[in-house]
C-alpha cells in the first residue's frame, strides 16, 4: 500500500482499514507460530502497512486540529 492511496481516504475509512490490518496481523502471527505460514515476509508487509495507516491518521488528526 502506498501513501498516495491513503491520502484520499477519510479518517473513518483509515480506522476501519487499521482494524482489518490488525486482524490480519493476528491471523498471520497465529499461522507463523503454528508453522503454517509459507510466506513470512507477509508479516513485515502488514506491519509496515499498519504503520503507514497510523501515520496518515495522525496527519489527518493534526490537520483537523489546526
Amino acid at each position: 500500500m502506498k501513501m498516495e492511496e491513503l491520502k484520499g481516504k477519510s479518517f473513518d475509512e483509515l480506522s476501519k482499514m487499521l482494524l482489518d490490518m490488525r486482524k490480519e496481523q493476528f491471523n498471520l502471527r497465529f499461522q507463523h507460530s503454528g508453522g503454517q505460514l509459507e510466506n513470512v515476509s507477509q508479516l513485515r508487509k502488514v506491519r509496515r502497512d499498519i504503520a503507514r495507516v497510523k501515520t496518515m491518521k495522525q496527519q489527518k488528526q493534526a490537520e483537523e486540529a489546526a
